[in-house]
Formats: C-alpha cells, structure tokens, sequence
C-alpha cells in the first residue's frame, strides 16, 4: 500500500502532466481525501468511488479518495498506482470539461457513467435507482 505522501506526490505529478487550462473553473481544486466512498447504489461493498467531480454552490472540484484506491489496489506500487491514478484524474478532469461546455448527450461521460451504473445493477437484479 503506497503512503499518503506518495499518493499525494503522484497525484500533484499527474496534474503537472496536464495542461494548466484545463483546470481553469475548477475553484474547489483537486483535493486528497483518506475515506473509502462506496456509491449510494452499491448493492454491497463490491464497487468504489476512487475520484469524484462535483459542482456545489458554485465550486467545482474533484476529490481523489485514497482510501478506496487503497481498498482496491492495496499491493500497488507507486508505478501501477502512477498508471491507475492517471486515468482516475483524467477522467475527472474530462467530467469538468464537459460541465464547463454543457456537453451532456449520450457521447458525454457523464451518461457513460449512467449507462455503467445501469449494467452494474442490471448484473445485480437492482432496479433502476436514482441517478448518482
């Protein structure tokens, strides 16, 4: 399991990759958080949040949940950590873009996320709950 400071360390790195425009809006940052974040349509402890974007009250911000990646991953070393975490953020990053140009149809990842949600609980024999 990789330390909070590398964890830290490798997300600051994977930031510094991207453009700095990219980041513009995006007032709340990139935070860090320890916690473990299971989606509210978890049908058991089977499924994680290792990034989030969200918008309140006009912040936008992205929190990377270390303690998830850490549920999930927890013999990574810090280049399969470096490899994971790079697509976490870029994903993130890639929802803030979208909600910044107002891209919401079907090519968005925001309905990508939908349609992977809905096959999750398909697969489960859930119901369609609210959407997360």
């Amino acid at each position: 399991m990789i330390s909070l400071e590398a964890y830290n360390e490798i997300i600051s790195e994977l930031m510094d990759e991207l453009p700095e425009e990219f980041f513009q809006g995006l007032s709340g940052g990139v935070v860090v958080s320890e916690t473990t974040a299971i989606p509210d349509y978890a049908q058991g402890n089977d499924i994680y949040t290792l990034g989030k974007y969200q918008v309140f009250s006009r912040v936008r911000q992205i929190t990377m949940f270390k303690g998830s990646f850490d549920r999930v991953y927890p013999r990574a070393e810090e280049e399969e950590a470096r490899t994971i975490l790079r697509g976490v953020l870029r994903h993130e990053i890639r929802h803030h873009l979208e909600s910044l140009g107002g891209i919401h149809d079907d090519s968005s990842l925001e309905a990508a996320d939908e349609r992977d949600k809905r096959a999750y609980l398909s697969r489960h024999g859930a119901p369609d709950g609210p959407s997360a």
